[in-house]
């Protein structure tokens, strides 16, 4: 009598890379330290209170590559950190004060509908389900974000979005082109091996 195994196709790119809890771990962390990396590319906009950064692409192309779980926890991670005043929010800042504030609560929420979609659905594989998979992580941060704008600076909706979601359009679309890109030919190349 002969067993044969099988063994599992990966649901996320994080499954692919060998190893259990530790790899896990290694992963929240990791994928927390490149958010902290992006938001350090900072274009300051004169007529908002919100720098344009790299975080979006960084945040989008984690919580995927991570999963529900793991990209929650390391968005967590992220939020967590800054709050208790490491310096890795936009321009080495912390805190919950900052105008962006609510775009860094937004992550959690993308993290979990992004991570959901990229290892139940395989979202992630393919260039039309991806693309469509980040706008949706970019509309859930927003989603967070204009209402904590409106909060901090007073504004009316038609202002903060004036504020917080129109200037990024142009950089928030080619962080998604980016991203979609990235996501599908990652996996073309480790399904060839």
């Amino acid at each position: 009598m002969s067993t044969v195994s099988a063994v599992a196709a990966p649901r996320t790119l994080a499954d692919a890379v060998p190893g259990g809890l530790v790899r896990s771990i290694v992963l929240v962390l990791a994928g927390a330290g490149f958010v902290g990396l992006s938001a350090q590319v900072v274009v300051p906009l004169p007529f908002t209170p919100v720098p344009l950064t790299l975080q979006t692409f960084a945040v989008l192309l984690t919580v995927a590559a991570l999963g529900s779980v793991r990209g929650f926890a390391s968005m967590a991670v992220y939020m967590l950190a800054g709050l208790a005043g490491v310096p890795w929010f936009s321009d080495g800042s912390s805190g919950f004060a900052a105008a962006s504030f609510g775009y860094i609560a937004g992550f959690l929420l993308a993290a979990f509908v992004v991570g959901r979609l990229a290892e139940q659905k395989g979202a992630d594989r393919k260039v039309a389900p991806a693309l469509g998979l980040m706008v949706l992580g970019n509309l859930a941060i927003y989603a967070i974000g204009v209402p904590w704008l409106m909060v901090v600076t007073g504004a009316g909706l038609p202002a903060a979005l004036g504020m917080g979601v129109v200037p990024f359009l142009i950089g928030d679309a080619l962080k998604i082109v980016a991203a979609t890109a990235l996501l599908p030919t990652t996996w073309a190349l480790l399904n060839r091996r």
